[in-house]
């Protein structure tokens, strides 16, 4: 089991390069915080768009096909099971409403007079609450919007923050994050403290992966066996793993500590290192311009009724 290859989330793709790659890091911010907040009051349309786009950009960018297959395979995987679960599950609770109207029509006290009936045209269209039933299987309106909700702001929210991490440097991030967040210093915020504990932060994802396949490993390779351990058994078995992974990640904390002192990072606003020179090109203007026009179909189209 290869956690690294298999579970590659949050990782960097160093090769091949991309035109994800070569994009501005502060323009790929301002695009995922794009699609994680214009989803808020959009329909249905737009929320299954911003699948179709995310499942485009992947291509169009030419990602290998071993890098983005198992992560979009599984999120695909899980948005449609909870797209098939919550259509069918009830919309609502169970309770039975009374009709506003009589039963019995005769007891309307005031006649009816035929010459003030309008006549509606008939439509072609027949509205229908109940999509589809048969059996113990049904589908409403309600059910099916909420369902397309759920699935899709799962693929979202999970993939476009996977596609800017697999795409973007740790210290890009964190120096683009920095720039943007300049106009804090007048308010005297750490800036640079919180970008430096943001790339330790993004670094330290690999070790975990690397430490929880080590311990699998270690796991799988002392062939034992469980139906003889017995549910308390293999409980003290993880736990037991469990307090190893804390005490290794615990340790590799230790060691990056130690290093940086070494190095004589004791103060960030002292040993500053300038990781990206960021400057704006014609590429990222078109990104630029994309987003602009992003956001104009989404006000336009995209908002819910």
């Amino acid at each position: 089991m290869d956690l690294l290859r298999s579970l590659p989330l949050g990782l960097y793709l160093e090769q091949p390069q991309t035109w994800l790659h070569k994009i501005d890091p502060r323009v790929k911010f301002a695009w995922l915080m794009s699609f994680l907040t214009s989803y808020v009051l959009a329909n249905n349309f737009w929320r299954v768009l911003l699948v179709v786009i995310l499942i485009l950009a992947t291509l169009i960018a030419r990602i290998p096909r071993r890098v983005w297959q198992q992560q979009m395979g599984w999120l695909l995987m899980l948005s449609f099971f909870i797209l098939a679960i919550g259509a069918i599950s009830p919309d609502a609770m169970g309770v039975d409403y009374q009709p506003r109207l009589p039963p019995n029509e005769q007891i309307l006290t005031q006649p009816v007079n035929p010459k003030n009936i309008v006549q509606e045209p008939a439509s072609n269209s027949k509205y229908s609450y109940v999509l589809f039933h048969k059996g113990p299987v049904k589908v409403t309106r309600r059910s099916l919007d909420l369902a397309v909700r759920l699935s899709t702001i799962i693929f979202t929210v999970i993939y476009s923050t996977n596609l800017y991490l697999l795409t973007t440097a740790p210290e890009e991030i964190t120096s683009g994050i920095e720039s943007l967040m300049q106009p804090l210093r007048r308010f005297k915020w750490p800036v640079t403290e919180i970008a430096l504990t943001l790339t330790l932060s993004l670094r330290f994802i690999p070790l975990v992966l690397e430490e929880v396949q080590n311990l699998f490993r270690s796991v799988m390779t002392r062939a034992i066996n469980w139906k003889k351990l017995g549910l308390k058994g293999g409980f003290k078995v993880w736990m037991t793993v469990a307090e190893r992974l804390l005490e290794n990640l615990l340790l590799r904390a230790d060691q990056m500590a130690n290093a940086m002192m070494v190095r004589g990072f004791t103060s960030p606003n002292e040993h500053r290192v300038q990781w990206h020179d960021l400057r704006f090109k014609g590429r990222d203007w078109l990104a630029i311009a994309t987003l602009i026009l992003f956001w104009g179909i989404r006000l336009a189209i995209g908002t819910q009724v």
